[in-house]
């Protein structure tokens, strides 16, 4: 019973009227969002835990950088244990300037065991447009460790992953603007949560400023009194509490026998058998021995015992109107598994019983 309460996670996702929600958790603005960067680049520094010397691509890139600063080397000369061919990643915010700094993740290409200790030479990052956009240069933090020897060793997290906090300088601003017209986009989209939002901006603002493109859109025309406050307008638009809407769903995950379900779920009148069968099989080895100064042998054989358990079969019935509290109670009173619960609840939608979405992950 216990472990059924913890697994059923009883979520309020369509109470009506009963809860509000700012406008900023509902919708994203077009145009406001970040930007990735890629960047292939060298960990140098490295304490014997380098890509190893049959990484042609380290070898590679080595012998090119050098070359680029004026020193010409034989690439079959090179051992690459202290080098660590690495991809370099990080996330440019909106409205971003130059001389900003941003966080960078790195990340091993080759075989390299660890990355502690080693130094990022500079790396270009690039855009989804080909241009460079920031310079990432720094010490590697590594929140792992790997050691060993040549019989065992010991890995701690992922230490072929690092951070370079700060790491990276932005070189290229983003051009962006914002206004006269703002388009917000639905996180989920929904027709009523939609129509609430258009009308809870224009009762806000006290005139009709927005509108709705479609249930996954809403354009607002800037007033004129924020056109050169354009901040301020959104940082109004976002703080507006609107109560959403969703459509009642059932979420199931077989894997881990998770099950989800949103307060507006409801059931009409079923009727629920539960009963367990139980079959049970056992050996147990006995001694066979012949009877005195007979010419038998003494064997082992096996005994067997079959135990047939059928579980007291209980019948719920279930009213209409049914609220998913209920269920789980009554669910609970007749001592269904988290297993049997997700069977259970595909049999009441294939008998049309279950008003709402049925989901399987």
């Amino acid at each position: 019973m216990k472990r059924l309460c913890l697994v059923v996670l009883i979520l309020i996702l369509g109470a009506h009227n009963l809860y509000a929600v700012r406008i900023k958790d509902l919708v994203e603005i077009q145009g406001v969002r970040e930007n990735k960067l890629t960047g292939y680049g060298l960990v140098v520094g490295l304490t014997g835990t380098g890509d190893k010397s049959g990484a042609e691509v380290t070898i590679r890139s080595l012998a090119n950088m050098l070359r680029n600063m004026g020193i010409q080397v034989d690439p079959t000369t090179l051992k690459p244990k202290n080098v660590a061919a690495v991809m370099v990643t990080a996330s440019l915010p909106p409205f971003a300037r130059s001389s900003q700094k941003l966080d960078c993740t790195v990340s091993s290409l080759g075989d390299s065991s660890s990355l502690a200790g080693g130094t990022l030479i500079s790396t270009p990052l690039f855009g989804p447009d080909g241009k460079v956009y920031a310079m990432a240069q720094g010490p590697v933090t590594v929140g792992g460790f790997a050691v060993g020897g040549v019989g065992a060793g010991i890995v701690k997290n992922i230490p072929t992953v690092a951070m370079i906090p700060s790491g990276a300088i932005v070189e290229r601003s983003m051009d962006a603007s914002l206004g006269p017209r703002i388009l917000l986009l639905m996180n989920n989209p929904d027709f009523t949560t939609t129509q609430r939002l258009v009308r809870t901006i224009n009762e806000k603002l006290g005139t009709e400023v927005a509108h709705a493109q479609d249930l996954t859109s809403v354009e607002i025309q800037v007033p004129q009194q924020y056109l050169n406050r354009i901040v301020d307008f959104v940082a109004l638009i976002e703080s507006v509490d609107v109560a959403p809407d969703n459509r009642a769903r059932v979420v199931v995950n077989e894997r881990t026998g998770t099950v989800v379900m949103g307060d507006d779920v409801r059931i009409s009148t079923v009727a629920i058998a539960h009963g367990n069968l139980s079959i049970r099989i056992t050996e147990e080895p006995v001694v066979s021995q012949p009877l005195p100064f007979s010419r038998g042998d003494t064997v082992i054989l096996p005994r067997t015992g079959v135990t047939v358990d059928e579980g007291g079969k209980s019948l719920v019935v279930l009213p209409s109107g049914t609220t998913i509290a209920d269920l789980v109670g009554a669910l609970n009173a007749i001592g269904v598994t988290p297993r049997d619960l997700l069977v259970i609840l595909q049999c009441i939608k294939s008998a049309g019983a279950l008003y709402a979405e049925l989901e399987v992950i």
